[in-house]
């Protein structure tokens, strides 16, 4: 039985405590008349509390016969007071006597289980909540449901694009609800943990309208922000790196969530500074302002994101036909894997001079592609940001895309699995991301990407 419906059960009792009050007082006044109605009030209220927790807990639950008993009670005292056969003190003792078996029977026998729902939108996103979704599969006490949900490439004009929806690329242990068929706002889920804090602030995709924060937490207990990224680790008082990333902070997600879980304690510092501060700024008050709320709201418990590479191992992986043709040598072994990571900031940053450098490296890697292996793997917005922020970019981008596909000596990487690439490789090559916030826990090499050489 969930929590809340256990709840309006424990209502049930007590609105039963304060009739057996009524009937104390009415007996003291002799009213009998009033207390055989009374008696009878009780009786249906009974019969309901019974019919609900039969309904919830299934037949023959030892508090349904509580309340049968109780029932009984509630006929004989009437029958009594019928035949004149009245002790005012004894009727209200018998009441409140087999009305706290049933309080006490509710309390002990009826068990509560959590349900928890994880609304992801991306698969690649998915490591961001896969930790906490299978420890919450694993208790007893909880029922656990991953629903990813479809998200909205946006026009120029913030309208509505295309409609995508990658329920279907999430690992084969996950069990994938469909997101039309969990109607959230009938269930009220005890817990809602989300990935994505933009609501309608992003200028390059949105997530369903139904799925936005501001929606989600009028139909839970617990909203849970999970950020979806992993930030270089900055120090509370190095206020211009904070400058760089404050902007992750101050959104819905953070703003609408009971709790946030952030990568580090000093994650979590940064985070309560600079959201009182933007808090101020856009004239919020209360809780917001309230640093001792926000200690309790923010917590500094790490990334799921490093759980799930902790965890995988080489064993683990399934790696497609096609990449162990380009991994494997003539004699069976293996060529050293580069993981080749590109970004969105740095392709919107540099333009073409990245696509040069892109171009500068393939033909590298290509040159040595008898002893080492590139696996590329580039952000999965790019396309859509690209498209939507420098089209004229897009087409020169998508030419170098085919042509490295085509040409076959390499691997492209265009799965949810971010976590295989960083597993199944030996060093990190490319741009700065939260990947290699990641990729560093492996304490496998790792070398930036400099876009001025090309030579």
């Amino acid at each position: 039985m969930r929590e809340r419906h256990k709840q309006e059960i424990m209502d049930f009792i007590q609105s039963l405590h304060q009739a057996h009050e009524e009937i104390r007082g009415a007996l003291n006044s002799h009213n009998f008349i009033s207390v055989q109605n009374m008696l009878s009030e009780c009786q249906e209220f009974a019969i309901t509390l019974g019919n609900t927790i039969e309904t919830l807990e299934g037949e023959g639950h030892i508090t349904v016969s509580f309340v049968e008993e109780y029932c009984e009670v509630l006929f004989h005292i009437f029958e009594n007071i019928s035949q004149n056969q009245i002790n005012e003190n004894k009727i209200y003792k018998t009441l409140k006597k087999q009305l706290l078996k049933i309080e006490n029977s509710a309390k002990n026998d009826i068990h509560t289980r959590k349900e928890v729902v994880f609304f992801p939108y991306k698969a690649s996103m998915w490591d961001s909540l896969e930790s906490v979704y299978l420890a919450a599969k694993e208790d007893p006490y909880c029922d656990a449901y991953c629903v990813p949900i479809p998200y909205y490439d946006l026009n120029s004009d913030h309208s509505f694009g295309q409609m995508h929806y990658e329920g279907r690329e999430y690992p084969k242990n996950i069990e994938v609800i469909d997101w039309q068929s969990y109607k959230f706002e009938e269930r009220k889920p005890d817990q809602i943990y989300i990935h994505n804090p933009y609501d309608n602030f992003n200028l390059v995709t949105s997530v369903h309208p139904r799925f936005y924060s501001a929606n989600l937490k009028k139909y839970t207990e617990k909203l849970i922000y999970i950020p979806y990224f992993i930030l270089n680790e900055i120090e509370p008082d190095n206020q211009e790196a904070i400058d760089g990333m404050k902007h992750f902070i101050w959104t819905p997600g953070v703003i609408n969530a009971d709790k946030v879980v952030v990568q580090s304690e000093k994650m979590k510092r940064i985070y309560v500074n600079e959201y009182i501060k933007a808090a101020k700024e856009n004239g919020f008050q209360d809780h917001h302002i309230d640093r001792t709320y926000l200690e309790q709201k923010i917590l500094g418990l790490g990334s799921p994101k490093i759980d799930k590479v902790l965890c995988t191992k080489n064993e683990d992986l399934e790696i497609p036909t096609e990449w162990l043709r380009i991994i494997e040598k003539p004699d069976g072994s293996w060529k050293k894997i580069i993981f080749y990571n590109t970004t969105i900031n740095a392709l919107l940053r540099h333009n073409e001079k990245m696509l040069e450098k892109m171009e500068y490296v393939f033909r590298i890697f290509k040159e040595n592609k008898d002893e080492v292996a590139l696996l590329w793997r580039p952000h999965p917005l790019i396309k859509a940001t690209v498209e939507s922020m420098r089209p004229q970019l897009w087409e020169e981008y998508d030419r170098i895309v085919k042509k490295y596909q085509e040409e076959g000596w390499g691997i492209y990487d265009d799965t949810a699995d971010v976590d295989r690439a960083i597993v199944l490789s030996d060093a990190y090559y490319g741009d700065g991301s939260s990947v290699v916030q990641m990729y560093k826990e492996t304490g496998k090499p790792i070398m930036m990407q400099n876009v001025e050489i090309v030579e």
